[in-house]
């Protein structure tokens, strides 16, 4: 495996190899969190780690409140100008380092997981509703998402998430997956990894060997997995094996116990030494990158009390590239004392390999700006191939003239616009701890539901006495039902089963709702399927 990555290597890494201190190439390993929205002492921290530590790259984030969100509750500001600041940032820190950064971010739905008033695709959830005619606009999506990137500067995609979602009330995962079928996941994150290759972005699969049987979100703690290794290799750990096979760029280690791999009842798979160079490099053949997931999470951070262990730990355990360290100058010092030169220069030597890649290394100029215009085209495309609807097509005629609108009601988009043109309605906008509605109980209606969270938390924020006025109606109307958001959400209504008609789209952007109603009107038919069992 090292023999063939030393084999191919280009004359500009073999000169940084041979040039630089071992010192140097040490900080070539690890990739902090930058953030776009930072103060002057927060920028300085990450020009001492460049100038001092030769750190190898950066993952941004958007704010520190905004990274802290998993942990604990902090206001995230809205900055109108992150775009900006992120595109001179990346270039100013560029300027600092002798050996050029690796700028990676997390953008599983594009830019606009971190950067307000930037493209927004729809969650992966939303693509595993697609037949398999939507798997070319997977593609495009993701092609699209790689050139913004790389007009901002960024190279590497910590994407796309290839977790089978077989527990419906995972509390991390979710949505984040194509859904609960292996064959699809696999599928549809092969064509996602294609675009982003297409556009000259490096991917990244995550969480290995598998994140979505869990009910702890590893931000928090420790995931513990007690499948048996051959039910691991049949679910969790085919989409990793097959997309491997037709070669990807890195693979992300998630926090989470797996004993039947690990042979270890609480060690995290980012510490084992049998997942990553055992699993993942022996038997599955990998020899590209091993990246780590954050080590600032909850499920690892506290293991060790010395500062520096857990970095040393992850590296020796086979991590190339240590993601969200936060005792960098501890950590180097650690690995130095305790690692072999030869296993620090074989890591390096990959990830130079992926700055080989991309360019990085020439120094090549970016072109171009994110494409809102274009993104907005694909999501209609998107949209139109994976509205669900889980009863029979009724009707045109049978659209309700009163509908009531609950939830967050800010996210209502176009919706409604959308039916007034063809139709007069009356709209019913419920706040929340509001008692039953005065409707007669001869009308039929619709509900236009707008869960207020993305996450399962707390029914996904529908308040208590909303769901109870959601079972009211469907108890006391012909109900006509639409979902905007996270389709697991329809899982919270006990009554669904009462509905007249139920759509579930996905999204709340604009382009989803309007494409909601050409449905209910009739002028489209629903072709998505659920990616999961109700």
């Amino acid at each position: 495996m090292v023999k063939k990555i030393r084999k191919e290597m280009k004359t500009s890494i073999t000169k940084i190899l041979s040039n630089s201190s071992l010192d140097d190439l040490a900080g070539q390993l690890f990739c902090p969190a930058a953030f776009i929205n930072d103060d002057a002492e927060g920028i300085r921290q990450i020009e001492t780690l460049i100038r001092e530590h030769k750190i190898g790259g950066l993952t941004f984030f958007h704010s520190r409140a905004s990274a802290a969100t998993n942990y604990e509750k902090k206001e995230v500001i809205a900055y109108r100008d992150s775009l900006e600041k992120l595109k001179s940032l990346i270039a100013h820190y560029q300027s600092l380092s002798e050996i050029p950064l690796l700028i990676s971010i997390d953008a599983e739905w594009g830019l606009a997981m971190r950067v307000e008033n930037t493209p927004c695709y729809p969650y992966a959830i939303t693509l595993g509703a697609m037949p398999e005619e939507g798997d070319d606009l997977i593609y495009q999506a993701a092609l699209q998402m790689g050139k913004d990137l790389k007009s901002v500067g960024i190279d590497y995609n910590l994407a796309p998430v290839v977790d089978i979602n077989s527990n419906p009330d995972n509390p991390v995962i979710g949505y984040r997956s194509f859904g609960e079928s292996r064959e699809n996941v696999t599928r549809k994150a092969a064509a996602f990894c294609r675009g982003l290759a297409d556009a000259g972005i490096l991917n990244s699969l995550k969480h290995f060997p598998g994140h979505g049987d869990t009910a702890v979100d590893s931000h928090l703690g420790l995931p513990v997995i007690k499948r048996s290794r051959a039910e691991m290799l049949k679910e969790d750990l085919a989409p990793f094996r097959a997309l491997i096979d037709r070669g990807v760029d890195s693979v992300m280690v998630g926090h989470l116990a797996v004993p039947a791999l690990s042979g270890h009842e609480t060690l995290p798979a980012t510490l084992s030494e049998k997942i990553i160079k055992g699993l993942l490099r022996e038997e599955f053949g990998f020899d590209g990158v091993v990246i780590s997931d954050a080590l600032n999470m909850h499920s690892v951070c506290k293991i060790y009390s010395e500062k520096g262990i857990l970095e040393q730990k992850a590296f020796e355990a086979g991590n190339d590239i240590l993601c969200f360290s936060e005792h960098i100058a501890e950590g180097k010092n650690k690995i130095l004392d305790h690692c072999g030169e030869s296993a620090i220069k074989d890591s390096v030597a990959r990830i130079l390999a992926m700055k080989e890649k991309v360019g990085l290394l020439q120094k090549k100029e970016r072109q171009g700006a994110p494409d809102l215009v274009r993104a907005s085209k694909i999501n209609r495309e998107i949209a139109a191939l994976s509205m669900i609807r889980l009863s029979e097509q009724p009707s045109a005629t049978d659209i309700p003239d009163t509908f009531v609108c609950i939830g967050a009601h800010e996210k209502e988009n176009g919706f409604l616009e959308e039916l007034r043109k063809t139709k007069r309605i009356t709209t019913i906008r419920v706040e929340e701890n509001t008692g039953s509605l005065k409707l007669s109980t001869r009308d039929p209606i619709a509900i236009a539901l707008y869960p207020p969270n993305i996450k399962p938390h707390s029914n996904f924020g529908i308040s208590p006495d909303n769901l109870e006025l959601i079972e009211q109606l469907l108890n006391r109307h012909r109900v006509t039902l639409l979902l905007f958001g996270n389709p697991y959400a329809i899982r919270v209504i006990t009554s669904l089963h009462k509905a007249y008609d139920v759509i579930v789209s996905g999204q709340d952007l604009p382009e989803f709702q309007t494409t909601a109603a050409r449905v209910l009107k009739g002028d489209l038919q629903a072709k998505g399927q659920m990616p999961f069992h109700l």
